[in-house]
């Protein structure tokens, strides 16, 4: 069972896990706001928090949104560092090319995951040491399945 971590909080709806085992907790608007076709917006969750040191929270979009309504975050995820102590906000970007989509006060918007993140030293070194991946990036590893002989495209 993984460990729990007390964070200390500042909200008018807390956080909530949707089901047992669930990464991230829902985070709600705490105000209205109507997104146009391709509008953004930094909606207000009234979320304030107090991470441990080596802790960080990322602010996700939710799947049922983006599938549903073409909502997500613009930088998603966003990063909750652990001396920050101001609002957590979403910055939400309406994807959809015809609908307006309105955000209520109580609405789901955003997850919250809260995950350890270790401190790192930053050692220069005049080379990298060999890697399976090499310097492969953006797709690199190409984005159709294999087809096997006789199959059509």
């Amino acid at each position: 069972m993984a460990e729990t971590v007390d964070v200390p909080i500042i909200a008018p709806e807390l956080p909530a896990f949707a089901h047992p085992g669930d990464a991230g907790a829902d985070l709600v608007a705490a105000e209205a706001v109507r997104l146009e076709p391709g509008q953004r917006a930094l909606v207000g969750t009234g979320v304030r928090i107090a991470l441990p040191d080596g802790y960080a929270a990322f602010v996700v979009p939710r799947s049922g949104l983006a599938a549903k309504h073409g909502i997500t975050i613009v930088n998603a995820p966003g990063t909750v560092d652990a001396g920050y102590r101001g609002e957590v906000k979403v910055s939400l970007l309406n994807t959809d090319a015809t609908e307006a989509y309105d955000v209520n006060v109580g609405d789901r918007i955003a997850q919250l995951i809260v995950m350890p993140v270790p401190r790192v030293r930053f050692l220069p070194v005049s080379e990298l040491p060999e890697s399976a991946r090499g310097e492969g990036g953006f797709g690199s590893t190409g984005y159709q399945a294999e087809r096997t002989e006789g199959a059509r495209a």
